[in-house]
């Protein structure tokens, strides 16, 4: 598979307080890549360089083309979209409106298609079309958040903690519809927490620390690597099997 993100020794500071450190990854077409870490290892920091929020020092090319030439909006008409962690919806609007903001640099025709499409993978988002985003409870809203972005139809969908707060079913739902992306051709960089979830669904992992990677490969590998299990899973591995911890 070719690469379709590709970060070269980036580096990011805030102010004189470097925050991520000598970081390389590779995101390929239709593929899950996961970030694993604690809170505070760098990892929305990444995501929001990659973005364009934040100055990043280094490589970093999409679909062929030098990010660091590219503004934020011209980043998303590349096909690149970032659902932050604070999923940033305008409560005030209801959901369908909240969903058209997604689209505003697709044509028409292609806004009816991905109104087809989110509604699809999210039915309770179109029961609830009409409603106001801030009345959405926490699961409808990151639902909202992730259908906004897929509006615009990206190639790379960056996920910065989709989990966060909301009840284990609904949880299973969201790591269910980021799996079914991949099948729709949609590639996912995913910063998670919960590191049990995430390695579940990826296809490879990098492990972050104080602004590192320390760990990368495959996801499977991942999950059964003592030190990830220990630090992130809750429990040990020790010589063939797993301890609970």
């Amino acid at each position: 598979m070719s690469a379709l993100l590709t970060v070269d020794d980036a580096h990011v500071a805030y102010g004189k307080v470097e925050a991520v450190r000598a970081v390389s990854l590779e995101v390929a077409e239709h593929e899950i890549v996961t970030i694993i870490g604690a809170n505070g290892a760098g990892k929305t920091t990444l995501l929001n360089a990659i973005m364009g929020i934040l100055s990043l020092k280094g490589g970093v090319t999409f679909a062929g083309q030098d990010l660091r030439r590219l503004e934020i909006e011209d980043r998303v008409a590349a096909g690149l979209s970032l659902v932050a962690e604070h999923r940033e919806l305008f409560a005030s609007m209801n959901v369908e409106d909240n969903l058209t903001l997604g689209a505003f640099r697709v044509a028409r025709a292609q806004a009816a298609r991905s109104f087809e499409r989110v509604y699809a993978l999210f039915p309770r988002l179109k029961e609830r079309r009409r409603q106001l985003a801030g009345t959405l409870s926490g699961g409808e809203q990151q639902m909202l958040a992730m259908g906004r972005a897929l509006m615009g139809t990206p190639k790379l969908l960056m996920l910065d903690e989709p989990s966060l707060g909301l009840a284990p079913i609904i949880v299973a739902d969201i790591f269910k519809t980021i799996g079914e992306l991949k099948s729709a051709g949609v590639s996912v960089l995913l910063v998670e927490q919960n590191a049990q979830a995430a390695l579940k669904i990826a296809d490879r992992a990098y492990v972050m620390e104080l602004g590192e990677f320390v760990l990368n490969g495959p996801a499977v590998e991942m999950a059964s690597n003592s030190r990830v299990a220990a630090s992130y899973l809750g429990f040990q591995h020790d010589g063939g099997g797993a301890i609970a911890g």
